[in-house]
């Protein structure tokens, strides 16, 4: 197994790479991104990097940067302690929400992650509401979501079934498991199911034990973490950055930040498969172009009467549809300004040479 092979550099990304691009520059994984500086490798050692100047100035999004995750183009100097950046190789899957607060664009989370760990502490920090979020989020993305529910020594077994059998009525088909940092419960578990080879990721609030799960998994204290406030059972923010580990086994786990703000753009194919069942019963409204709202003969209205849709599904349903369809038309218009406003410096700067 070559070194780039041993970080997850499979056939499909070797079909995937651009032949003249890896005819002058060399393949490498990014390790972690701080800003505008990134930490990349090549299987061997990690390497302080940034974009080059053409990347940055090409780009139109923050979809064309590199972020965690991502199979890079780079060129290397000074015996590999710098690279410079030029290109990203095609993703398998990508991990973004919608920006903090009102700016309307993407924020990247991760990319080319083959599973999701969606951590859920079983204290009330547990948001049925919220995890709906998560597993749109990662749908969307293509990606495998597990849900694990930590801190499962606080509350009685009884009460932890209770919560699975709940986190089942939203997603039926879930891989569900319950766990303890401080016991150890179902610890391996989890260690078992990471494949050599695969890439994974922690995702979650602040406090639901997602760096100390890292740590367990590890087997030693490597990353830093906080207390948790007993007052509110929030965690303070630890992880301040998204960054790739590579297990013993071979395995690839990417801790997140907590989140904060879940908002979506652009993921009705996400909501469609969180809603399964909200979708098959919309096949039977009377009208093609029901809005679900208050027309006669809408399937979804029926079931809520009848108790076999809840009302809070439908009503988290109906929100996200129409906040991803909001955002995605604040998107669409907020690219149209970039673009107008790239081809006008582009104007200016060539009557410059001209003169």
């Amino acid at each position: 197994m070559d070194k780039l092979e041993s970080i997850g550099y499979d056939d499909w990304f070797r079909s995937q790479a651009d032949g003249e691009q890896t005819a002058i520059h060399e393949v490498a994984r990014v390790v972690s991104v701080r800003k505008d500086s990134y930490v990349v490798t090549k299987g061997d050692g990690e390497v302080f990097a940034e974009c080059a100047g053409n990347l940055l100035y090409t780009a139109s999004s923050p979809l064309d940067l590199p972020t965690t995750g991502d199979w890079i183009y780079a060129d290397f100097y000074d015996d590999d302690s710098l690279a410079i950046i030029h290109g990203v190789v095609p993703r398998k899957t990508l991990l973004k929400r919608k920006k903090a607060g009102k700016p309307v664009d993407f924020q990247l989370l991760a990319a080319n992650i083959d599973v999701a760990f969606i951590i859920q502490s079983v204290d009330y920090n547990l948001n049925l509401r919220r995890l709906e979020r998560y597993l749109v989020m990662v749908n969307e993305s293509k990606i495998i979501p597990v849900v694990l529910l930590s801190k499962c020594d606080l509350i009685a077994p009884d009460e932890v079934e209770e919560i699975m059998e709940n986190v089942l009525t939203v997603a039926p088909q879930i891989s569900l498991v319950a766990f303890s940092n401080l016991t150890g419960e179902h610890i391996d578990t989890i260690k078992s199911s990471l494949m050599p080879g695969n890439t994974y990721c922690l995702l979650g609030s602040s406090g639901v034990g997602k760096t100390t799960l890292l740590n367990s998994i590890i087997g030693s204290e490597q990353f830093e973490t906080q207390s948790v406030s007993k007052k509110e059972s929030k965690g303070r923010h630890t992880t301040t950055s998204r960054e790739l580990v590579k297990l013993d086994n071979g395995a690839m786990l990417i801790d997140t930040p907590g989140l904060r703000e879940l908002g979506n753009i652009s993921v009705d194919s996400g909501i469609d498969e969180t809603f399964s069942e909200i979708l098959e019963l919309a096949q039977y409204c009377k009208f093609g172009n029901c809005s679900h709202t208050s027309e006669k003969g809408c399937a979804l209205l029926a079931a809520i009467e009848g108790g076999e849709l809840a009302e809070q599904r439908y009503n988290n349903y109906m929100k996200m549809k129409n906040e991803s369809a909001f955002h995605e038309m604040s998107y669409s218009e907020k690219r149209k300004k970039d673009k107008a406003f790239g081809k006008m410096v582009k104007a200016v700067l060539k009557s410059k040479k001209k003169r």
